[in-house]
């Protein structure tokens, strides 16, 4: 009877194990995109107030930065200096990671180009902690906060900075990210992760809202996997 006893619980506890591994194994993190070819990587339009493609300084050493470094294992990355008509139609994904504020008629053709099938990722962040060697008001330092001039308003989304400003660890993409102040998310699109992600369909196309750019200094904030998550929503917007 003991023996019994021992046998029933013995089954019960393995049943236990199996399904709790199994619970684990489908929340596993998805894994980053893996490298392209390089006869393989399409391209990527670039748009950026931060120092990604060279330093702050323009030195011509380094080879980018580590965030620039992962995008060119799956892109042929292309900087572009505004959301017009001739530079949009170089590609049909758009990768704005915290850029100046665009002209009007700028806006609208970005707009025209998503909603003719092309994807954005738009990094947005409304409290801007990146650090700089360049004083408050130099044209060449990055916004401290998204310009934004109607765009997101125009998408059905409004962005809020945070209640509380301070580093934050959360997920993006399925990645463990760490990353500092970031805003967040209201309206009319998918949001994800407490609203530091949208997900809107505009048109035939797509764009990718995230409600910041400090993430990207993945070195500075010692947290690889935040490049993960980049490359994980580019690729999503791809199949999007």
């Amino acid at each position: 009877m003991i023996r019994a006893r021992w046998r029933v619980a013995a089954a019960v506890t393995a049943v236990i194990v199996a399904a709790a591994i199994a619970v684990a194994v489908g929340r596993r993190e998805p894994a980053a995109p893996p490298p392209r070819p390089p006869g393989e990587r399409p391209t990527l339009l670039l748009l950026t107030s931060l120092p990604l493609v060279l330093p702050e300084q323009f030195s011509l050493k380094g080879g980018g930065s580590p965030a620039l470094r992962a995008l060119e294992t799956r892109y042929r990355v292309v900087p572009i200096s505004v959301t017009d008509k001739a530079d949009l139609a170089r590609g049909r994904l758009l990768l704005m990671a915290h850029p100046l504020a665009q002209p009007a008629e700028d806006l609208v053709a970005l707009d025209d180009w998503v909603r003719g099938g092309s994807h954005v990722l738009l990094l947005a962040d409304p409290l801007l902690e990146w650090p700089s060697s360049r004083p408050l008001g130099d044209p060449l330092r990055p916004p401290p906060m998204f310009m934004d001039t109607g765009l997101l308003a125009h998408w059905g989304l409004r962005l809020d900075a945070p209640d509380v400003p301070g580093p934050w660890e959360g997920t993006l993409g399925g990645q463990k990210i760490m990353t500092a102040s970031p805003g967040r998310l209201v309206g009319g699109c998918a949001i994800g992760e407490g609203g530091l992600v949208a997900h809107c369909r505009i048109g035939k196309g797509a764009a990718t809202i995230i409600a910041d750019a400090d993430f990207l200094d993945a070195e500075r904030l010692g947290r690889p996997a935040n490049l993960d998550a980049l490359l994980v929503e580019l690729a999503a917007l791809e199949q999007g």
